[in-house]
Parts: structure tokens; sequence; C-alpha cells
């Protein structure tokens, strides 16, 4: 059997010769009148992009210097680069070290959260400011918050693109952006009527993936998910905990420059004041619009 030859088509598919054929007889007939404009429509594919496929993200590439995703923490010079005089002031510091590991203590690990009231576990999320931003998302957390199960298992699997996302892939298999809770899903996931999913405006933020991923239990590589750890092994061993986490943002730039976290025990077993830089190693991240460069 002859093979039939092919060719592109405009729309970047694969039309046959045959094909073109039937394309250029209906063309001819409803010039000349002898088929209707219905008919060519219903024999002619349908070669429109959907609205999906127009707005969907692309991913950028970049080659940088460094490489491991969220297990390598940045340098405090790094750090450092997000911790601006407005910064500052917003963190309310009397004194801000960093620990060697990624963060920065704040006051040492001291904080105002009032842990000792008789209410329901809770989350209350700052209304998006007018430039579309997550404010300050505040918890009141125990075991029966904690959530075990999968995220398609509890309806919390949703997605958006937070504001500032310009997701870049880096050196071929890391991305660079992860859409950063600020009240983590594992925590909150059971309080009832709280959307812990990602598709949560009010609660998620354009993160890098160190900042938001490292690092479980590991104290030499202190990003979000290593401070969320000792709530979550809190949690597990029954105790209540309040707990409050506040990005913070550099004048109008639309991705903030980290997350203030902050956690207290009613037993006063847990406490700590932290500040995570939301940076990446190897990467110039530009907040006012989130897009990045090697650096």
């Amino acid at each position: 059997m002859a093979r039939r030859r092919k060719t592109q088509g405009m729309n970047g598919k694969k039309i046959t010769i045959a094909g073109l054929a039937v394309a250029g007889a209906l063309l001819v007939g409803q010039h000349y009148g002898l088929i209707s404009d219905e008919q060519v429509k219903k024999f002619t594919p349908n070669t429109q992009v959907s609205k999906n496929t127009l707005t969907r993200t692309k991913t950028g590439s970049l080659q940088t210097s460094q490489s491991g995703g969220a297990s390598v923490h940045p340098t405090q010079a790094l750090a450092a680069s997000v911790v601006t005089t407005n910064v500052k002031q917003q963190l309310r510091a009397n004194s801000l070290a960093f620990n060697g590991s990624g963060a920065y203590v704040i006051n040492n690990n001291q904080n105002d959260l009032n842990a000792n009231v008789k209410v329901a576990p809770y989350v209350q999320l700052a209304q998006l400011d007018q430039k579309g931003r997550p404010g300050v998302a505040n918890a009141y957390l125990n075991n029966t918050s904690r959530e075990y199960r999968k995220r398609e298992h509890t309806g919390n699997d949703k997605k958006i693109n937070p504001i500032g996302w310009h997701q870049m892939r880096l050196n071929g298999n890391q991305i660079l952006y992860n859409r950063g809770h600020s009240i983590a899903y594992a925590l909150a996931g059971g309080v009832k009527g709280f959307d812990a999913s990602e598709a949560n405006p009010r609660n998620i933020t354009t993160q890098t993936t160190w900042a938001n991923q490292a690092s479980n239990g590991d104290a030499s590589n202190t990003g979000q998910n290593y401070y969320e750890s000792i709530v979550r092994k809190g949690l597990d061993q029954h105790k209540t905990i309040r707990y409050r986490v506040t990005p913070v943002y550099d004048g109008n730039d639309l991705v903030p420059s980290g997350s203030k976290m902050e956690a207290k025990s009613t037993d006063g077993s847990i406490q700590y004041n932290v500040f995570i830089p939301n940076v990446q190693p190897g990467v110039k991240i530009n907040y006012a619009d989130g897009t990045a460069t090697a650096g």
C-alpha cells in the first residue's frame, strides 16, 4: 500500500494531500454556490486554538552556576540581598541574626502571639491588597486541624498561578517557583471551611523552591518546610499551637522578599520568630514582577 505524502499545516498539524484536495473542492463549491457555508464548516477541520492554550503559562529555562533545588541553602550574602531597610522595618526586629542555614532569627525567637485562648481551630486570612497580594495569615491549630490525606482525596488539588508567577526551569531539571502556602495544607487542611488548596489566592504566594521546601527536619537547611515540620510534629504530639505567617513585600513588589513565620504552643515547648528569605541559589529575581535571570 502506497504511503500518503504529508505536509505541515499552518496550525502545526499533519495534513494529507488528499485532505488538501477535499478542502480545495469545498472552497470551489462554495465559490460557485454549489456548497453552503454551513456545509463548509461541517467538513473543514477546526483550527482554532483553545482559550486555555492561549492563556497557558510558558516555562522559561535558565542555566545557573548552582544546582540543588531545595537541598542547598543560600549564602548569607544572598539572604541579605532581600533584607532591605523597608523589609527590616516590617519585621519589627530589635535583633536579626542569620542562623547560618538560610534563615534569620528575629528577636531571639521570641514573639507576641497569645496561645492561651480557648477556641476551636481556625484560619484567618487577610484580604488581598490593591495589587492582589496576599497578606498576614493567622491560625490556631491542634491535632484535629492536622491533615494526613493526599490532596486529591480531599478536593484540595486545584491550582492557580499566584501574582508574580513567571516559572523557570533551572538547569533542565529543577523549577524556580512553588505555589507557596502561608498556612500549609498539612497543618490546617482539617479546619472546616478553610480552602487549603493551591488555588486560594489569599493563601498562596510565588515562592522559590528553596524557600518553600527546605527542609524537612534538617537543621542545616532551614526553609519554610523546616519550621512547618516543627509545628507538624507538635500537632502530632497533641500540642495546641498559635501560628502566624506574613508575606513581606518591599514596596510595590509583586513577589515577596520573604516570609515571617511565628509559632507558639500553649505548653511553651515551641516558640520561634524567623524570616525566610525568598531567594534561590544561582538565580537573580526581579521581585517587582517575578522574572528571573541567572546570577
